[in-house]
This record gives structure tokens, sequence and C-alpha cells, in this order.
């Protein structure tokens, strides 16, 4: 299944989106070295970033009753906490707790392959119209600039 719209730091981890349903969505991320801490396990960035992204496909899920996708979100506010390593395939599972005209509150969980949980958090969402900057793409700036 795609993603709504392309996030390429999205594309550069891994994630896979699994289901996208009214109120509910699942991503998965094959942990990868690159991904994890000098522990060796999820850095603490990834988990938050698999958190912050199910929550907004979320929030974004279909209106139950009209099957309508609300526009696109950006994060006004996430408090994640931390209960155990990240190994493995990490799911994300986010859910819509209540949606306004123009928030989202909503919950995430982190669980590794065998269904425990990694990490939870809960994030609120404002709907924004169009994409940002306008679609435009971002100039990069040489070191030289």
């Amino acid at each position: 299944m795609d993603f709504l719209v392309r996030i390429p730091f999205v594309d550069l981890l891994g994630m896979k989106l699994e289901r996208f349903e009214p109120g509910e969505a699942e991503i998965l991320l094959p942990l990868r070295d690159e991904l994890t801490n000098s522990w060796s396990v999820a850095h603490g960035g990834v988990t938050m970033t698999l958190l912050d992204v199910v929550m907004a496909h979320a929030a974004r899920s279909p209106d139950p009753k009209t099957g309508d996708i609300p526009p696109g979100v950006v994060t006004v506010e996430m408090k994640t906490s931390f209960m155990r390593p990240g190994l493995g395939h990490l799911r994300g599972v986010g859910k819509l707790l209540h949606r306004t005209a123009s928030m989202a509150f909503c919950e995430g969980s982190v669980l590794d392959q065998e269904g425990e949980l990694l990490a939870h958090a809960t994030g609120t969402f404002k709907y924004m119209k169009g994409l940002p900057a306008g679609g435009r793409k971002i100039q990069r700036l040489n070191a030289s600039d």
C-alpha cells in the first residue's frame, strides 16, 4: 500500500504503510543497523518518527461517514514514553481519538515482532490546506553560500 504523500525521509527509513482505514493506521519498519544506536537497538529518534508518522496517518484517515480523506497535517505536540528497546521488525499502530475541523488528537504504539509494547505516544495534529511551501522544491544551499 502506498503512503498518501511521498515523504523522502520516510522512504529513507524504509517504512511501509500496512493498513489505512477510518480512525486507524499501521506502518511496518524493518530495523536495519544504520537505524540503531550505540546499544544496537532502535534509535529513539527512529521510534519517535514511526510514532509521528503513524499518528499523522490516523489523523488523515478516511471519515467513517463520508469516506473523505482530510487535508495534510502537521504535528503540534507529541509526548512519548519508551518501555523497552526495539529490535527486529517494528510495527507502529496509530489511532484517531478525536477530530475537529482543525485538529486531530491521536495515540500511537510501537510493537516488536512478538507484539510486545516498546513505546507509546499521544499527539496533536493541525489540519493544513495544501502542501508545505506550496509544493515547491526546497532550495539547497552550497557550503560556499
